[in-house]
């Protein structure tokens, strides 16, 4: 017997036209587009489907586009096969996507999830802007080679393993000057290679100290139900259905390292054997190949 499980993507699946078919396609999805653009305050639809990019890949600004364009495509998969989302038994989202996860599973609403990862982002980005920071992925290392190599190269700045994503791929972040050293550091202790990557700021680790407290008080004033269906969390790669634990989990993930390979490995282990990428690009099924050849992982937007 099939079960089904929806991942979400996170912060840089994003790329310029997305939703833009869809939207076209289905009244429901330009609709959702339409309440999403009341609620942050700008034209979202218009940056989702023509650009520029720069605004696009911004913190701020792709934190709500992927939230949006993500739940635009779980409105078309129930449009061209509504027997799959009800028939969906758990989810999970990658960083910003464990948002979209819980919409999706009903613990709160659209507008208010919106808001939510619009103060998100916005935390997010002030904290990188008051310490120049980054992201490095490192290749080819197991867990503890990289937590050594992070030893060696941390010297007296931050740096921290901040994704857990598959075997051999994990990113670190930490402050410029530590990310610079590991990714020199990389290759003589084995990895195949370091990736600096494009982001704001060290996501997942200490340096987003100062975003916790406004996130906190974002979530206490968010109404939270408990979820309709188990919504794997990034922070202990378990479910939780109290609302109360979900938000303190929220807050604790910005922060924290995002245990996505264990979280796949809980699904699997509950007997998930078919997955849908519920959102752009393809992140989340390249991973889960390298996790589980065996299980399968369509795409919904393609």
């Amino acid at each position: 017997m099939t079960k089904i499980a929806f991942l979400f993507p996170g912060q840089g699946a994003q790329t310029v036209g997305m939703g833009a078919e869809l939207a076209a396609r289905l009244p429901a999805v330009r609709q959702l587009y339409d309440r999403a653009n009341a609620v942050v305050g700008y034209d979202l639809a218009k940056l989702c489907f023509e650009g520029p990019a720069e605004e696009l890949d911004s913190t701020v600004r792709s934190q709500p586009a992927l939230f949006v364009t993500s739940l635009a495509a779980l409105e078309a998969l129930r449009h061209d096969q509504p027997d799959v989302p009800l028939s969906c038994e758990m989810a999970a989202g990658l960083s910003l996507g464990e948002y979209t996860a819980l919409v999706f599973a009903g613990g709160m609403n659209f507008e208010d999830g919106l808001r939510l990862v619009q103060i998100r982002g916005e935390a997010m980005q002030a904290a990188s802007d008051a310490t120049p920071s980054g992201m490095v992925s490192v290749l080819g290392l197991e867990r503890s080679q990289v937590q050594q190599l992070c030893d060696q190269a941390r010297g007296g700045d931050v740096l921290e393993i901040a994704n857990l994503l598959c075997p051999g791929n994990i990113a670190v972040s930490g402050s410029n000057a530590a990310c610079e050293r590991v990714a020199e550091m990389a290759p003589a202790a084995g990895a195949m290679k370091a990736v600096p990557l494009a982001v704001a700021g060290a996501f997942h680790t200490s340096i987003m100290g100062p975003a916790v407290e406004r996130l906190r008080a974002a979530l206490a004033d968010v109404p939270m139900q408990k979820p309709r269906l188990p919504v794997v969390s990034n922070v202990d790669a378990q479910p939780h259905d109290d609302p109360g634990e979900i938000r303190g989990l929220l807050v604790k993930q910005v922060v924290s390292q995002v245990r996505w390979e264990d979280s796949m490995r809980y699904l699997l282990a509950q007997g998930c054997d078919q997955f849908y990428e519920v959102g752009p690009g393809r992140v989340l099924r390249g991973l889960m190949k390298r996790i589980e050849r065996r299980a399968e992982c369509l795409g919904v937007m393609g």
